[in-house]
């Protein structure tokens, strides 16, 4: 099961979307349905489930797909109940568990973007406090370069007094008395 990004929307019928969205691609949408890609098409065009278009392919808002599957088989069972037809427990049972495992890939779907946010979460808290090791450690670094210029300063300047007094002792024992 693939979650694509609510990015690059293309098709009007996904307005109101929020990022939690779970998106299946429409063959896999197909195959969990059992319906025809054209029912699940036509579907798409009346509105009755959201879908994006990213990359060439079509992906279907999994709540969404449910609900209009769930739709039509509460039509479809009240027309057969009406008309006094009796209803094929094959064809209940199958709707029934096409609903289930498209309920089953929404919560794993959740649980895996639960899992990946908590993965994600872990990864920044533990660059953000490497980060700030380094940040210390640099920190200790620039102080401690910092003094010892200081004391290299400090030094020239003790050594540059030296010189001046010694060069001067030495201007005086050669000048002539």
């Amino acid at each position: 099961m693939e979650n694509a990004p609510s990015t690059n929307v293309s098709n009007e019928n996904t307005s109101n979307i929020n990022s939690e969205t779970t998106w299946l691609i429409l063959e896999e949408f197909v195959k969990l349905s059992g319906l025809d890609e054209t029912k699940i098409m036509d579907l798409i065009n009346e509105g009755s489930i959201k879908s994006k278009k990213e990359d060439n392919k079509i992906f279907i808002d999994a709540t969404s797909g449910t609900s209009a599957l769930v739709k039509r088989v509460e039509s479809g069972l009240v027309s057969a109940d009406m008309s006094g037809k009796e209803l094929d427990p094959v064809f209940v049972e199958k709707t029934i568990s096409t609903i289930l495992g498209l309920h089953d890939k929404v919560v794993a779907a959740k649980d895996e973007t639960i899992s990946a946010f908590k993965n994600e979460n872990t990864f920044l808290k533990d660059a953000l406090i490497s980060m700030q090791e380094v940040y210390d450690d640099d920190k200790k670094t620039m102080e401690t370069l910092r003094a010892e210029l200081e004391r290299s300063r400090d030094e020239i300047e003790f050594m540059k007094r030296k010189y001046r007094l010694m060069w001067g002792k030495v201007s005086n024992m050669t000048e002539p008395k």
